[in-house]
């Protein structure tokens, strides 16, 4: 009995258990972690989430430059669309049926954007030949008063710094042949770009709704109702911001035109066009333009006349930068004004114009998205019905049985 008592007692014996699992942290355990001070942890926590967060942006900045010829055309198709959208949904609230506004609205803005081009294009080739003589004469000018006025620049001085010019534009002649070479190409990216904006737009105007519940769609079930609402209140702060920076284009363009044009500076139409189109760049178009308009004017009219035009420039700029950004783009893109400064010159550092075109919209957006999902009002509304709503034109797309989208 005791030996088959052993037995059964020795093969039912109980096993040790891992410290892990139920023996509490050893006291040198305990006194590693409590060595580290809290401030020290937390700082560690913050790290790596930050690291964490800094490299799904980096990637994601990566891959919107990789994908830059795609990316582009989407973006200016969504301005487009914040712009035409409601234009198309007022002429169907007024009975017009959905094809003809829709038509309508696309064809305004190819009319209105391909007449400035075209307005502004001609002008500008009608009066180049007279530009560049007017530009040959104003050199000869300026290279008489600093050979006589005040600085007293010898001959020697000057045909040396120009000497050192032409040999730095001679170094810098294969950049200039290779652009020329790529000319081809980048023609025809822009082209495909142009006619991807184009039926992109199409698309947002016939169908926005369904592409917008299918992009939700994407998302988890629990998810959606802050992605959708996110989304209505980002859709309506860039309607805002396009309907404002028209606005604010429009001032600039007819200030600094009308005071070209009661100056006597020639080509005051094409100015206008050029400070119109460039006022949608914040910051470097209007200095762009404004220098433009300045030039053209020292050109033609003289210094006197150059520096009427530049103290007219520098008014409209102000009038724009204190009266019409706070109290018109700030209330409709709720972005202070450093942060206008910061997204241009990241964005302008990033990807160029582009990224200057589309830093003031994108940091509007996401700053409003980003405040609604923190304020937590969507957690009251009810999931939307994503698969119940879509548009007829994704009920094309197959699906596999049993599955639904986003779960």
């Amino acid at each position: 009995m005791t030996g088959s008592d052993g037995q059964v007692r020795g093969r039912f014996r109980r096993r040790p258990s891992r410290p892990s699992e139920t023996s509490p942290p050893t006291p040198a355990h305990r006194d590693a972690s409590e060595s580290v001070p809290f401030g020290m942890r937390l700082a560690a926590a913050w790290s790596w989430r930050l690291l964490l967060v800094g490299g799904v942006l980096a990637v994601v900045v990566f891959l919107i430059i990789q994908l830059r010829l795609i990316v582009i055309p989407i973006l200016v198709a969504v301005l487009l669309g914040a712009l035409l959208v409601p234009f198309s949904q007022f002429l169907q609230r007024h009975a017009w049926p959905k094809w003809l506004a829709v038509a309508v609205a696309m064809l305004s803005a190819l009319v209105v954007v391909g007449g400035l081009l075209t307005l502004g294009i001609s002008q500008i080739v009608r009066g180049f030949d007279e530009l560049a003589a007017q530009s040959l004469v104003a050199w000869d000018d300026f290279r008489e008063w600093l050979l006589e006025g005040p600085l007293h620049i010898t001959e020697s001085q000057l045909n040396d710094f120009v000497d050192r010019a032409i040999a730095s534009a001679q170094q810098d002649s294969g950049l200039l042949v290779s652009g020329a070479l790529s000319l081809g190409s980048s023609l025809g990216h822009f082209l495909a770009g142009m006619l991807l904006a184009l039926f992109a737009t199409l698309f947002i105007l016939i169908d926005g709704g369904g592409i917008w519940r299918w992009i939700v769609g994407v998302f988890p079930r629990r998810a959606r109702t802050a992605v959708d609402g996110a989304g209505t209140a980002g859709w309506g702060t860039l309607q805002n911001f396009v309907k404002v920076q028209i606005l604010v284009a429009t001032i600039d363009a007819i200030g600094i035109g009308l005071g070209a044009f009661l100056l006597g500076v020639p080509l005051a139409i094409p100015i206008a066009i050029l400070v119109f189109l460039g006022s949608f760049i914040p910051i470097v178009g209007a200095v762009v333009t404004g220098a433009l308009a300045v030039f053209v004017a020292l050109v033609y009219n003289g210094p006197l006349i150059a520096l009427i035009m530049l103290g007219i420039v520098l008014l409209v700029q102000q009038v724009e930068g204190h009266v019409l950004q706070p109290l018109i783009m700030g209330t409709a893109v709720k972005v202070h004004p450093l942060g206008v400064v910061i997204a241009v010159a990241t964005g302008s550092l990033l990807a160029g114009i582009p990224g200057a075109l589309f830093a003031v919209p994108v940091a509007a957006v996401l700053n409003v998205m980003i405040i609604y999902i923190s304020s937590g009002s969507w957690k009251d509304g009810a999931s939307p019905p994503v698969a119940d709503t879509r548009a007829p034109l994704w009920r094309t797309v197959p699906q596999r049985p049993g599955y639904q989208r986003g779960e």
